[in-house]
């Protein structure tokens, strides 16, 4: 069983804060409309598209946002929109292993982007496949500690199919497999255990220790490309310890 890592904290805190910009709202409606236009607009038979819309949600989107974004994707929408997944690999400082996930409607630009912000943090775009191989695809829900007790929310994730439960001073982290995921899900629903957020993730099988100048290096180069506009997820296996961390934020 592996151990909760400060930085999932920090990137919990930092993703509430990142929810208050409105850029965040376009990243979360283009991915609806992929969804839509993949599987369709039913959420119910299209199981990315609920997944889509749960996160918009826990991003505090309006409905109305939501609903036409799905009127992109399925057609409906008077400027339905052409989008490319693409996924791309590289290494950050440190050797650290890095994922983004990107949706585009402009492939080569994209590519000059995310190249870009790896050259100029310190970082290595690799090839398809260079990094992938070190992470694996699983559930994440997050869980404030203070939403319920350690036993209950134990049981109930495991009941459902859960494969772990780990928690620090701020959160519980339930993880699944990824064919589990919408169960364990509507477990804790059912048991009526509020979660802060639940999403598909791409979890490293290993770990990356950094020391507070590598991290700093790192942080700049993760920033700069969940700022970009393109850029859905990014997922890292760096990890630092409370005293790095502390470093760093000072």
């Amino acid at each position: 069983m592996s151990g909760h890592s400060k930085w999932s904290t920090i990137k919990r805190k930092k993703g509430a804060a990142d929810a208050k910009r409105g850029a965040l709202f376009g990243k979360l409606s283009r991915a609806i409309t992929v969804a839509a236009k993949e599987g369709g607009g039913d959420p119910e038979m299209n199981p990315n598209l609920g997944l889509a819309i749960q996160k918009a949600k826990d991003g505090n989107m309006p409905n109305d946002n939501i609903d036409r974004a799905i009127a992109k994707g399925t057609g409906a929408g008077a400027d339905a929109a052409e989008y490319e997944r693409i996924t791309y690999e590289g290494y950050a400082p440190g050797g650290v292993a890095v994922l983004v996930d990107v949706l585009t409607d402009n492939r080569n630009r994209a590519a000059s982007d995310v190249r870009y912000i790896f050259s100029k943090n310190g970082g290595n775009l690799g090839t398809s496949g260079s990094v992938s191989y070190l992470f694996d695809r699983k559930g994440v829900i997050m869980v404030p500690v203070g939403n319920t007790d350690e036993d209950e929310l134990m049981l109930a994730a495991l009941d459902a199919g859960a494969e772990d439960v780990v928690s620090d001073e701020d959160y519980f982290r339930v993880t699944t497999e990824a064919s589990e995921f919408m169960a364990v899900r509507q477990g804790l629903e059912d048991a009526g255990i509020e979660y802060e957020s639940a999403s598909i993730s791409m979890e490293p099988q290993n770990t990356v220790d950094l020391d507070a100048s590598t991290a700093k290096q790192t942080l700049r180069l993760i920033d700069a490309l969940e700022e970009n506009d393109d850029v859905q997820e990014v997922y890292s296996n760096f990890d630092v310890s409370e005293e790095v961390m502390a470093e760093v934020a000072g």
